[in-house]
């Protein structure tokens, strides 16, 4: 299982998952350029399950892989494209 990032950190980007990600598997950070993606993106490669994210996150954006709402399926992509650079 890995956290995928969804539409409500659009406009956002708090970045506060960021800094509880103890793998360093969320990005943008605050110095890195902000689009794309137009959210923050966890790779899915590098994510441990920790779920230290999901607490910090201002706008309960994050979801477990498994729980992620069908109508925001289309993250898991965006998440992994991010990667793909």
């Amino acid at each position: 299982m890995a956290y995928v990032i969804a539409e409500p950190c659009i406009g956002t980007k708090d970045t506060a998952c960021v800094d509880a990600c103890p793998v360093d598997c969320i990005h943008p950070k605050k110095d890195e350029p902000t689009t794309p993606p137009p959210n923050c993106s966890t790779s899915t490669v590098e994510c441990i399950d920790c779920g230290a994210c999901v607490p910090v996150c201002p706008v309960s954006a994050i979801f477990a892989l498994e729980d992620l709402p069908e109508k925001w399926s289309s993250f898991t992509q965006i998440n992994a494209d991010y990667y793909k650079k």
